[in-house]
């Protein structure tokens, strides 16, 4: 159990990372607060909820992930790097990837309630 609590207390440090140290992920986490309230306004089904909350773990996921790598190659290189900063520009992608899923997630679910 010990071992447990120290490992959500690393999660948990790293949220506060992301949350102080990423822009991106401080307006995702807003857009993710907006989601929800207009969620609850419009009454979502337990299905709709599902779709949603799995959409915004996924964006969120995907943020902090494209943070790691980007850590990690200024680690690796603090000059520019090509290779580096194609890792950067893949992890990047997959964000945007999630971030258009969600999207559409959220035109499916959320456009009937309008």
């Amino acid at each position: 159990m010990k071992k447990f609590l120290q490992g959500l207390g690393y999660a948990f440090a790293g949220l506060g990372i992301a949350w102080k140290e990423e822009a991106n992920f401080r307006i995702q986490v807003v857009m993710t607060l907006l989601v929800v309230a207009f969620g609850w306004y419009v009454r979502l089904t337990s299905v709709e909820w599902m779709f949603v909350a799995l959409s915004i773990a996924f964006v969120l996921s995907a943020e902090a992930f494209n943070t790691a790598i980007e850590e990690l190659g200024d680690l690796h290189e603090t000059n520019h790097n090509p290779r580096v900063a194609r890792l950067k520009d893949l992890s990047a992608a997959a964000v945007l990837l999630a971030s258009l899923g969600a999207l559409a997630v959220g035109l499916i679910v959320f456009l009937p309630h309008l």
